[in-house]
């Protein structure tokens, strides 16, 4: 048993030789971790767990320190130290490097060993969690406290359901049954209770134990199919539970030593589906004893009272056990170790009395044993040679203890009795045996000079004609057949050379020296005469193979025949490969130990057989290619068979036909040195040498020029690589160069949209401005018209007053004239009164005749007056109106340069402008048009008074001429009137006025005062209106043009148009 201190390591191996555990305990390693402080302790194993594959467990110490163990790899790691106590593990999560841990402070963590860093902290227990549970899927887990469980999600890590119960009843234990969707919780008051897992609905109940044997469950195991439930506590009583059934079946009473149980478990096999039937008991005295639960037998046990175990856990393939001993130790134990004796095959049926070791047998003995042996059957020839050689070795002396013992100690009967009755030699000692049985001479020497010569040039490209995935492998391959190249010329030129010694390669590649001689023993003594037709297959072997077959089985040789499959075929592909190609492992090394005990013949009897037993599928086959693969793949066949088929052949075969007539007997190898190996054609291997020297030459010479094209050429891709390089980059380059060209129109782009944006933004922003600028303007121009309007109306105020005034004070001028008048007309009238006694009669009738000329002048002169004063008020009004329709013009054109202002602003003031010259000019024209259609009229007006004028000239000539003294008076007047007169209008007036003196030229002198007062005084009214009107009209008329003036100059300080000029 080895031991094993972790001490301060945090990693290291485990065991540092191959373990062997004893049949006995079966303990392959015992563990423990002590310190190395000031005070040793011993730090004890708490728990401990495996994964999913069985072959790695995880153990925790009381001070938290957390081993992982792999016993595939031999290694063991420190991965987590917790400070503190754990109490429960779990190592089967669906991360397969995670493990769960339960701490003494009631807490679960979940780390990670390979990163050795914290994963995940649950909390949710007020009480030591003792029992961890995973789902098969490994993403749920169940903590089991005293006083309640709790179900995690382990995805999540988040606690999905809670159960909670009674302090009088308390856990047992909560834990999922395998491979199934189903929680078993079991209570203190040995309830069990099965629930779904996703929904937590109750599936069914176990009824009560029966009263006879009614006990407190305290420990459970379930089976891997989930099928059974066992049960214990308190007592030597174990309880079956069928779950299908719901119902107990079985009741095991454990021995009488056995008084409660303390731990249960099912031990897994391969075999069994799920459906376990050893069970493990741990009872209170330490020991675990495993007993198959349906013939109720007790299998074995582990454990004494004096190394009593605490708690075990068994790996899910059922290879290994880990159980933690009562003094803190960790003990792994082998089941195979322990069921060894259990499973070991049942006693041969052949016994062997064994003489006395120092009896000596005689010569007479030995010829009696030899000629009522195996050889009775041959031919007399063949008996007198073999006495022959018998007696000879007898005289030597003690022929049979030479052939029969072995070095070592071992004798070669014994060793065959043995593999007769087991088949095998045992694996332990097999290598052991080979070495005893080939009397293997370990020539270090020898061996050491065949390989200080290094590889040979026929295995340099060894690896590209068997790629073979181990390093070592093709190493120790290499060497070794380097090693038979440089022993013996003709192994370079051995093709199957590597096949035949690769088996032997393989199981012994930690000793070359062994395998080499191995190798070298099987060539000279099982391939006897295989090389005399190199580098053909060997012919003669292959026809006594042949012959043999067509004794023992003539229809599959002519099946053979039929389909032209020759011995190379069948026969050949086994001996090149000795078997390795259809045979397992332990299938060939079961053939050899019968090769290797017996004969050298009984290789080739071994194809015999082989062919023999695979009869009926070889004579189903019809084509070639079928034959070549069954003979070069693994087929269904007992080992076995085909050994006993080879016992039976070497006994049955004729001696003219047998090989062993023709094969010589076993001889080792040399001591010392190694015999020397000619058994070939040395011509045709020298010829073949030399042949190959030459290809080797001509192949380096063709090896050298290829070097050289290869290296023009390697230049040349070279530089077409580089060429192409050079064109990628380009290529990169231009790319790049279109690329970056892209961007900067896409930059340019996105700069002109800024740029648009921009500009908008500013034309907005410019709006805006010309917005407030324009309300700010039309504010102003408002308040401006306002002024204007205010000023116009103080003006027209002004004006009305101005002429109320003027017409009061033209009233009272004309009142105080007609007073004047009266005044004079009064004194006038004194003065004619007077006179007019004396004249009266004598103008009474010239003033009859002269009345009817002065009442149709007067007709006339009233008839002239009346179309005078009418034009005179038609002119007025038709001015009047001219002046407000050229105000309103005034103001329609200023409302017009205000409106295309706003709407132009700056962009079309010189058209606005330019249309309000237009405008002006039409007012303008109009104007003209007005006064020239008042001049027109008033020059009709006068030419039509001077028509009528000269009509009552020509009418009045007659009594122009009595008329003179009055005439003269009107001219003087009428010629001062024209000298007054300013206008076509007193002009008009001026010419009525002559008129009418003309006309009352001719009135006699008495009415000529009153009429001159008369006409004096209403030409004087009339004159002076007149005046009145022309200067109202020459005032509005300049008041108009200043307008106009302010207009054009407000019009050319806004717009700054030269081209706008006043008429």
């Amino acid at each position: 048993m080895q031991s094993t201190d972790l001490g301060n390591k945090e990693s290291g191996k485990i065991w540092h030789r191959k373990p062997s555990p004893a049949t006995r305990d079966g303990i392959i390693v015992n563990i423990i971790h002590s310190t190395s402080d000031y005070h040793p302790k011993v730090l004890r194993f708490l728990n401990v767990a495996f994964d999913g594959s069985g072959d790695c467990l995880l153990a925790g110490d009381h001070q938290g320190n957390i081993y992982v163990f792999d016993l595939h790899g031999n290694r063991f790691n420190l991965v987590q130290r917790t400070a503190q106590a754990c109490t429960a593990l779990a190592f089967n999560l669906r991360r397969k490097s995670e493990f769960l841990v339960a701490l003494a402070d009631y807490s679960i963590k979940c780390f990670d060993t390979v990163t050795k860093e914290l994963v995940s902290w649950m909390r949710g227990h007020d009480s030591s969690v003792f029992s961890i549970s995973v789902h098969a899927s490994g993403r749920y887990a169940i903590t089991t406290s005293s006083d309640t469980a709790q179900l995690w999600d382990l995805d999540t890590f988040q606690r999905k359901r809670k159960l909670n119960i009674r302090q009088s009843v308390g856990i047992q234990k909560v834990f999922f049954l395998p491979l199934s969707n189903t929680i078993l919780s079991c209570f203190k008051d040995n309830s069990i209770f099965a629930w779904e897992c996703d929904t937590l609905f109750c599936k069914y109940q176990l009824p009560a134990p029966p009263e006879s044997s009614s006990i407190l469950y305290k420990v459970f195991a379930v089976t891997r199919d989930g099928r059974i439930l066992a049960a214990g506590g308190k007592s030597n009583h174990l309880h079956l539970w069928c779950l299908e059934a719901t119902q107990l079946f079985r009741i095991i009473q454990m021995p009488t030593k056995v008084r409660a149980i303390r731990h249960l478990e099912f031990l897994p096999d391969s075999f069994d589906a799920g459906s376990n039937q050893v069970l493990g008991v741990l009872s209170q005295d330490g020991i675990m004893r495993f007993v198959n639960i349906q013939t109720c037998k007790l299998l074995f046990e582990i454990g004494s009272l004096d190394e009593g175990i605490s708690s075990s856990v068994i790996s899910p393939h059922g290879r290994y056990i880990a159980s933690i001993m009562e003094n803190g130790s960790l003990n792994i134990y082998s089941v195979q170790a322990l069921t060894h004796e259990i499973n070991k095959p049942p006693p041969p049926l052949v016994k062997v009395i064994e003489d006395l070791p120092k009896h000596k047998l005689s010569s007479s003995d030995i010829k009696m044993k030899i000629t009522s042996g195996k050889v009775q059957q041959l031919a007399k020839s063949k008996e007198s040679k073999i006495q022959t050689r018998i007696l000879k070795q007898d005289l030597m002396g003690n022929c049979e203890n030479k052939e029969s013992e072995l070095s070592d100690g071992l004798n070669k009967k014994r060793l065959q009795i043995l593999l007769k009755g087991y088949g095998e030699y045992p694996t332990k000692y097999r290598m052991f045996i080979w070495r005893s049985l080939l009397q293997l001479p370990e020539n270090h020497t020898a061996f050491s000079s065949l390989i200080d010569k290094g590889t040979h040039v026929a295995f340099l490209n060894l690896q590209k004609k068997y790629p073979i995935k181990s390093r070592k492998l093709l190493r120790v391959l290499q060497r070794t057949l380097s090693a038979l190249a440089h022993w013996s010329a003709i192994f370079s030129d051995t093709p199957y050379l590597p096949l035949l010694a690769f088996p032997f390669v393989k199981l012994f590649q930690n000793n070359q020296l062994i395998c080499f001689e191995v190798v070298a023993t099987l060539i000279i003594n099982w391939c006897q005469y295989w090389f005399e037709y190199f580098p053909n297959p060997p012919i003669n072997i292959l026809s006594m193979i042949e012959n043999v077959l067509a004794f023992h089985d003539k229809e599959l040789l002519q099946h053979f025949i039929d389909h032209d499959v020759t011995s190379q075929l069948y026969a050949w592909p086994l001996l090149e490969t000795v078997f390795s190609e259809v045979l397992t492992r332990e299938e060939w090394l079961k053939l050899f130990d019968n090769i290797f005990s017996n004969h050298p013949s009984f290789l080739l009897m071994t194809v015999v057989a082989y062919n023999i037993c695979c009869r009926v599928p070889l004579l189903h086959c019809t084509f070639k290619d079928d034959f070549e693969y069954f003979f070069h793949h693994r087929n269904n066949l007992d080992i076995s068979v085909v050994i006993k088929e080879v016992y039976h052949l070497m006994e049955v075969t004729p001696a003219n036909i047998h090989p062993k007539s023709e094969l010589g007997v076993f001889v080792a190898l040399t001591k010392g040195q190694y015999p020397v190996f000619n058994q070939y054609p040395k011509f045709i291997v020298d010829y073949q040498t030399q042949e190959q020297e030459r290809i080797r030459n001509d192949e380096l010479d063709y090896l050298r020029e290829r070097q050289t094209v290869e290296d023009m050429q390697a230049e040349v891709d070279q530089q077409g690589m580089e060429d192409e390089a050079w064109y990628q980059k380009q290529e990169l380059l231009r790319k790049a160069e279109k690329t970056r060209r892209e961007m900067l129109l896409q930059e340019e782009e996105k700069v002109v949209e800024q740029q648009q944006r921009l500009a908008a933004v500013k034309r907005e922003l410019k709006i805006k401005e010309i917005q407030l600028q324009d309300a700010a303007r039309r504010h102003f121009l408002k308040l401006q018209q306002d002024q204007r309007e205010m000023e116009l109306q103080r003006l027209d105020d002004a004006i009305v007053q101005m002429r109320d005034r003027e017409i009061a004070s033209r009233a009272k001028d004309l009142e105080m004239r007609h007073l004047e008048l009266e005044t004079q007309n009064r004194v006038h009238e004194k003065n004619l009164t007077k006179n007019h006694e004396s004249v009266v009669k004598e103008i009474q009738e010239d003033a009859d005749a002269s009345r009817q000329k002065v009442g149709l002048e007067d007709h006339m002169f009233h008839k002239l007056i009346e179309p005078e004063q009418t034009w005179s008020k038609k002119t007025q009004k038709l001015i009047e109106d001219n002046l407000e329709k050229a105000e309103q013009a005034c103001l329609n054109t200023d409302w017009k340069i205000q409106t295309l202002h706003k709407q132009r602003a700056g962009l079309h003031r010189s058209a606005g402008y330019r249309e309000v010259a237009t405008l002006l000019q039409k007012n303008r024209r109009k104007e003209t048009e007005v006064l020239s259609a008042v001049m027109e009229e008033d020059a009709k007006k006068w030419k039509e008074a001077e028509e009528k004028e000269l009509h009552l000239r020509s009418e009045k000539k007659a009594s122009a001429l009595s008329d003179a003294p009055r005439k003269w008076f009107l001219k003087r007047e009428m010629s001062t009137g024209l000298e007054c007169a300013e206008n076509p209008f007193i002009q008009a007036e001026a010419h009525r006025l002559q008129n009418e003196r003309a006309a009352s030229s001719s009135f006699p002198g008495t009415s000529q005062l009153s009429d001159i007062s008369e006409t004096d005084s209403s030409a004087q009214i009339s004159l002076n209106r007149k005046t009145e009107w022309d200067s109202m009209e020459q005032n509005l008329i300049k008041k108009v043009r200043a307008l106009r003036q302010r207009l054009i100059a407000q019009a050319r300080s806004r717009g700054q148009t030269p081209h706008l000029v006043a008429t």
